[in-house]
């Protein structure tokens, strides 16, 4: 996974020094090749504003520092005072954490080394601006796919999920909390992902931006954004639900055992939807299939299932209805149009059902 960015930041380091060598003519222009590892890191997302933060840092610190040593020296309480200077001064400009630590380092270097007044504090913001850039080049030139990670991680996700339900079932049908109790502890695990997720659609975006080659993922993108809300607001109610599940087991709470099916239904349905996040453009499943298996199960779904029930099995059937519009989103779906799929539970519903 780390493979392609460790190339990129390789090939960036060399160009960063070869640019600022030989085109712009430094003789020692260190900070170039670390401005363009530390632009891009390992990590996929907000590399522009990393780029950016990384100038816009090293300038800060450097003309604090600057202005500040060329009128009270160096020394042990000068370091300290233009550092606070210009650590704060980058706080108060942005909170981004590169900007503020490259303001700090800027600073430092400025109190120690360079001489104030000198044109090396200039060079080095010019060789910073040149890393940067050329950070951003490589990422254009040498792009990751910008859909690729941002749809295994969806995938992991909602196969995560399945397993969940199909536990929670397994548990429901054999009255027995041990599955349920593993169920929640996968389902407890599942933020990373879904944190991760929302990094690597960032990162996409941004390299459907920047370089030609992936213009025409945007669509892709746009639509695997729309699911990340959706997506963590369906494992937020998984997490519900298998809680209230254990709960009922250990009441030992009468059960419709429809109600179970429903669950294992939807077991199956986020299996479709795992497939259908891994699936190329044109393959099948596709978001229209993922939809209909998902408003077979809402059809389901109706009051009769928990008449004469008990608190905890009237919750498990609320949580399952919400996942279950949280799973249409997923699909493809609009929420009025998501919520109109389940049949109604009182007389006059907000939202017209689909007849």
């Amino acid at each position: 996974m780390s493979a392609l960015p460790i190339l990129q930041c390789a090939i960036a380091a060399g160009a960063a020094w070869w640019v600022a060598t030989v085109v712009i003519g430094h003789p020692t222009p260190f900070f170039a090749p670390i401005a363009a590892v530390v632009s891009l890191g390992l990590s996929l997302g907000a590399r522009l504003r990393r780029s950016v933060e990384l100038v816009a840092g090293v300038t800060i610190g450097i003309g604090v520092g600057d202005l500040i040593v060329s009128v009270i020296g160096s020394g042990t309480w000068q370091i300290t005072l233009v550092v606070i200077l210009a650590m704060s001064a980058a706080v108060l400009l942005n909170s981004g954490p590169i900007f503020s630590m490259q303001a700090g380092n800027s600073a430092v270097l400025v109190a120690t080394l360079l001489p104030p007044g000198g044109t090396a504090g200039i060079d080095r913001m010019v060789d910073a601006l040149t890393g940067g850039l050329v950070g951003i080049a490589v990422v254009a030139l040498i792009p990751t796919h910008p859909v690729g990670r941002a749809r295994k991680y969806a995938a992991n996700v909602l196969g995560t999920a399945s397993e969940v339900m199909q536990l929670v079932a397994d548990g429901l049908v054999a009255n027995d909390e041990k599955p349920i109790e593993k169920a929640l502890q996968k389902a407890r695990a599942t933020q990373a992902s879904i944190d991760t997720l929302r990094t690597h659609l960032a990162g996409g975006r941004e390299i459907s931006r920047i370089s030609p080659l992936y213009w025409n993922t945007r669509g892709r993108l746009e639509r695997l954004t729309a699911a990340a809300d959706p997506l963590d607001n369906a494992l937020r109610n998984i997490r519900v639900l298998a809680r209230r599940s254990l709960t009922l087991v250990r009441d030992d709470e009468i059960l419709n055992p429809r109600l179970v099916d429903q669950v294992e239904k939807l077991a199956h349905a986020l299996e479709t939807l795992r497939q259908m996040a891994l699936a190329d453009p044109g393959q099948q499943p596709d978001q229209a299939e993922a939809a209909r298996v998902l408003r077979s199960v809402a059809s389901g779904l109706k009051p009769e299932l928990v008449e004469n029930a008990g608190l905890s099995a009237t919750v498990v059937f609320a949580q399952i209805r919400s996942l279950t519009v949280d799973l249409l989103q997923v699909a493809g779906l609009k929420r009025i149009s998501a919520i109109a799929t389940l049949p109604p539970t009182v007389e006059k519903p907000a939202y017209r059902p689909e007849l």
